[in-house]
């Protein structure tokens, strides 16, 4: 047959060419991860340095507000709060001397969202603290929330925010009462949908003129490209309708907007830091700890973001070479596929370079 018609014959010879080279691409792609990993998940609170060690005594409470709805509108697509958004902070928040209640537009056990690709140690450690799951299994209903009753708000994300936090007179009678008074509001990815609605005693929208962050319209259209027929609004075009002035970051990494007692965060990788900022806001010097490996990986993104591959090298070898810091490569890796996704094929081999070049590094004694 091949004889006959050798057109089909150097077809099959060219795809099978192009199999072998995906599955080599694969077999590399693979081996540049982390063979093994610690198993973190019966990671709990009592275990870890941070809440344990050089306890802080209670300064207070303060409030997060997850969201109640489990479905995008009319989608069908599943939804809720973002886990690592509310165990991160609540663990910032209660190290350095804040007991944190939850609450939520209905109450009771709102639909979380877990990404096993980005949970970590503190994360499980909420999964398998009594005292955090009992609270988010019988969050208060914002009616019932005593406003005097907290130090500070923060709005956790979650895409389910976009539809039960921008109306709920609860929230905006509470965000305005805390603004002004001088309270710290708090909130990150979608929690920011919480601050469009809300207008002050004067009548201004409480976002104008404000530098704000949160979930990017590119960050949203890559994930759900219709996502503008599924949501009430885009939050950053609402957010600057409302008069904001929105500051802006790289795709899938952290920014945190500081405005006075406003502090808002892009997305997840945002958490650690605005929380942070939040304690320092309310007066005190954050509790020290030991940065993750993840926020580190964000910091090479950031350093490729803004300086190119060299800077990213130049801080991947003190990270792991000279200060011996741990690196997220599952977390490189996995944004190189987010060049993929941008059709920016200079970013996807780009990142996958830096993700090897953090292999080699790690094998440095």
């Amino acid at each position: 047959m091949f004889k006959k018609y050798p057109a089909i014959k150097w077809i099959l010879v060219s795809l099978l060419g192009l199999l072998v080279l995906i599955i080599a691409f694969g077999v590399w792609f693979m081996s540049l991860l982390p063979k093994t990993e610690k198993d973190v998940t019966e990671s709990r609170a009592e275990d870890l340095p941070y809440l344990t060690e050089n306890v802080v005594p209670k300064r207070g409470k303060i409030l997060a507000v997850v969201t109640s709805t489990g479905t995008m509108g009319e989608s069908g697509k599943k939804t809720g709060y973002e886990l690592t958004e509310l165990s991160r902070a609540y663990y910032v928040f209660e190290a350095n001397g804040f007991e944190v209640d939850v609450a939520s537009p209905k109450g009771g056990k709102p639909p979380v969202v877990l990404d096993d690709d980005d949970m970590g140690p503190y994360d499980y450690a909420f999964l398998n603290d009594s005292v955090a799951q009992y609270k988010t299994s019988h969050t208060t209903p914002m009616e019932n929330v005593k406003a005097a009753d907290y130090e500070a708000i923060y709005f956790v994300g979650g895409k389910g925010a976009m539809f039960d936090f921008p109306n709920n007179p609860n929230i905006q009678s509470m965000v305005r009462e805390y603004y002004q008074s001088g309270k710290v509001v708090g909130a990150v990815c979608h929690g920011p949908a919480a601050l469009v609605n809300v207008s002050l005693d004067n009548g201004t929208p409480l976002l104008q003129n404000k530098m704000v962050s949160g979930f990017t319209n590119k960050e949203e259209l890559l994930l759900i490209p219709e996502a503008s027929t599924i949501f009430p609004f885009l939050l950053q075009d609402e957010l600057v309708a409302q008069g904001a002035r929105f500051n802006e970051g790289a795709m899938y990494l952290e920014t945190v907007s500081h405005d006075g007692n406003l502090v808002t965060g892009q997305n997840p990788w945002s958490t650690w830091r605005l929380a942070e900022i939040m304690v320092k806001q309310l007066g005190y010097k954050p509790k020290s700890r030991e940065i993750t490996s993840e926020e580190n990986a964000v910091r090479v993104l950031m350093a490729y973001e803004n300086g190119g591959t060299e800077k990213a090298k130049q801080l991947l070898n003190k990270l792991i070479v000279e200060e011996k810091k741990p690196v997220d490569r599952v977390l490189l890796a996995t944004h190189s596929l987010v060049g993929v996704m941008k059709g920016d094929i200079g970013q996807f081999f780009g990142v996958l370079g830096l993700t090897s070049y953090a292999k080699k590094k790690a094998k440095v004694k």
